[in-house]
């Protein structure tokens, strides 16, 4: 096998275990909270302190999104012999990995038995977790133009980790249901969870998420190319890290359409298990969810194929056109398996299509930046999609433990509990709420994202021209 295709294969299991990780922590962390974490409380206490820790996650997550940037500069002006980011996707790794297990307990019965002094440990270990997560997150996917400058071969790379990427958050959503009871059983406990279940598949993604950003870190090749070369590595002010943000419009609007595409997506697949348990009353088919996810996520690889065909924008555009036909379709299945599934393949099926039409184009955008403003920071400006994806996180652990109070759907209720009220409740946050987030995000890109394949072939040829006539001047 060739170097560059173990980099592919290398890449893409980093991805499976970056996202495993991602949609363990941003999905089913609240769902372990909501419903074992203050086992053994009374009823009027746990609706107190799912509260709190929702309100404190989110809290967290908001705050340190603000730094994600000047994260992204760290990076940039990283020296090693390794490179300037497999240092970081590494130990990263291996903190946010250690991390993930603390937070899946309840700290030795502190939870319950003094739940305030839980609250503060808890902040300060999601705190540590969230900021090596976010050194392992823009580190990963800043990698991305640091290996290629060619557009075609870039949505290769991107293409092999989106693989990954669906494999590992969509294998976890097949396979958490199964792991949870199975682990359960294992330890004694009674019915499909218990603290002990989420303990322990907590460990299984903290071991997958480590393992592979060592095994990408170990068989990925920086490459040294003209424009590259041109990047300096000195110190910015925190204003001109943002600088080089808000100077690149291309980069602005993307950020600004993706991230309602990106909290609406959240919005749905994190209480989506709700709808199987509460709402249709068949928890055990949740798996149904990961197993459409994980096979409409091969689409993924017709991406290099598609765009040959037709811009990428029309893919984006495409794609939420078929994932609103999957909101109608939740909407007016009522307890139809037939078409809560057609539902679940059309909003699953484009999902990939669409990450990776934003990602290439951010990706470009960092050449795009280097020709307008002449400055080229890969991390800083790659830091903005694991920024949005970190802040769509947040308003999805929001919804979650909302969404579950609100209907009431915490602890030992059942879908025999849920009123008419509490299922409109759900609709309405699950997919009426997403689904005009998602066409105000598709109406943004159509009107301000002019940045395609073409003018970034343009723009690498004009950069590359112009930089080796000054490498010749000074010789």
């Amino acid at each position: 096998m060739s170097d560059k295709m173990k980099q592919r294969f290398a890449y893409a299991f980093g991805a499976f275990g970056h996202d495993a990780y991602y949609v363990t922590l941003s999905t089913y962390f609240m769902i372990f909270v909501t419903s074992t974490l203050f086992t053994g409380a009374d009823k009027a206490t746990e609706a107190k302190y799912i509260g709190l820790i929702t309100s404190l996650v989110v809290g967290i997550r908001l705050v340190e999104i603000i730094f994600d940037p000047i994260i992204g500069s760290i990076i940039d002006n990283t020296k090693s012999k390794y490179g300037k980011f497999k240092p970081w996707l590494v130990i990263g790794g291996l903190v946010s990995a250690v991390a993930l297990v603390i937070i899946y307990t309840n700290f030795f019965g502190l939870a319950v038995s003094q739940p305030s002094l839980y609250l503060g440990l808890f902040a300060v270990i999601f705190i540590i977790l969230d900021s090596f997560y976010s050194f392992k997150d823009i580190a990963f996917w800043s990698m991305i133009p640091a290996l290629s400058n060619d557009t075609a071969e870039r949505g290769t790379l991107a293409t092999f980790a989106r693989f990954g990427s669906s494999l590992g958050a969509n294998g976890t959503t097949a396979l958490v249901v199964p792991i949870v009871a199975f682990f359960t059983a294992m330890t004694g406990g009674k019915g499909d969870e218990s603290a002990a279940g989420w303990f322990w598949f907590a460990i299984v993604i903290a071991v997958i998420s480590a393992g592979s950003a060592i095994i990408t870190a170990k068989f990925s090749k920086e490459n040294n190319t003209i424009l590259r070369r041109q990047e300096k590595n000195e110190k910015y002010s925190i204003v001109d890290v943002f600088k080089a943000i808000f100077m690149n419009d291309q980069l602005m609007w993307l950020a600004i359409s993706y991230m309602f595409y990106a909290i609406a997506n959240v919005a749905t697949t994190g209480v989506l298990m709700f709808y199987f348990k509460f709402v249709i009353g068949r928890v055990s088919e949740f798996a149904l969810v990961g197993v459409i996810s994980m096979i409409t996520g091969i689409i993924a690889a017709l991406f290099p194929i598609l765009t040959r065909l037709i811009p990428r924008r029309y893919v984006f555009i495409l794609g939420i056109i078929l994932m609103l036909l999957g909101y109608t379709s939740f909407l007016v299945a009522g307890n139809n398996i037939g078409i809560i599934t057609l539902g679940l393949i059309l909003f699953y099926f484009p999902q990939q299509l669409i990450f990776l039409s934003v990602l290439m184009t951010i990706t470009d955008s960092v050449e795009y930046g280097q020709w307008k403003n002449g400055v080229r920071k890969e991390a800083v400006t790659l830091s903005l999609r694991p920024l949005l994806d970190k802040l769509a996180g947040a308003f999805s652990n929001a919804i979650v433990g909302f969404v579950a109070i609100a209907a009431g759907m915490t602890g030992s209720a059942t879908a025999s509990d849920i009123t008419a009220s509490g299922i409109r409740t759900y609709h309405l946050y699950a997919f009426v709420i997403p689904g005009v987030l998602m066409l105000v995000s598709m109406i943004i890109f159509i009107w301000k994202i002019t940045l395609t394949e073409k003018n970034h072939a343009e723009i690498v040829k004009e950069l590359e021209s112009r930089y080796k006539k000054d490498e010749n001047t000074k010789l």
